[in-house]
């Protein structure tokens, strides 16, 4: 059985990010590292989840656990987050820090805040890149 260690470190001589639903850093020991493409606010069929960026945030972590439950995992293999804000919603961070909270509450993973001046489609408010580890996953050749 392939063991996967997994320890968010929130240090006292730092910032305390749990307030934001992120930890400072994350130590994983033992399985497969997975790179996720950053997931926006969209539903599976492409349509934008809503205008609003409590929507799209809860869209693009409803993409991202979706991927991870397809390789057998969930939201508690992610290790690193970076989320891209798009300089309109750059004032309602609380959202995204809210869903955070409630999607890892736990053990939250580290995580990179962007203000982007824009993502790929205007209407797009944020994107959310996931790095996850996998135990015991094997690529098939």
């Amino acid at each position: 059985m392939h063991i996967l260690r997994r320890k968010p470190l929130n240090p006292s001589n730092l910032p305390d990010t749990l307030t934001e639903g992120h930890s400072q850093a994350v130590i994983v020991q033992g399985g497969t590292r997975l790179l996720m493409s950053s997931q926006v606010g969209v539903d599976i069929q492409g349509d934008l989840a809503g205008p609003e960026l409590a929507e799209q945030t809860e869209a693009a972590l409803d993409n991202v656990e979706r991927l991870l439950k397809g390789l057998d995992g969930d939201l508690s293999r992610v290790v690193m987050l970076r989320i891209y804000l798009a300089e309109y919603a750059r004032y309602d961070q609380q959202v995204v820090m809210e869903a955070l909270k409630h999607r890892f509450p736990i053990a939250p993973p580290a995580a990179t805040w962007l203000i982007v001046y824009g993502l790929a489609e205007p209407e797009w408010l944020v994107a959310i890149e996931a790095e996850a580890v996998l135990p015991g996953f094997v690529l098939n050749s």
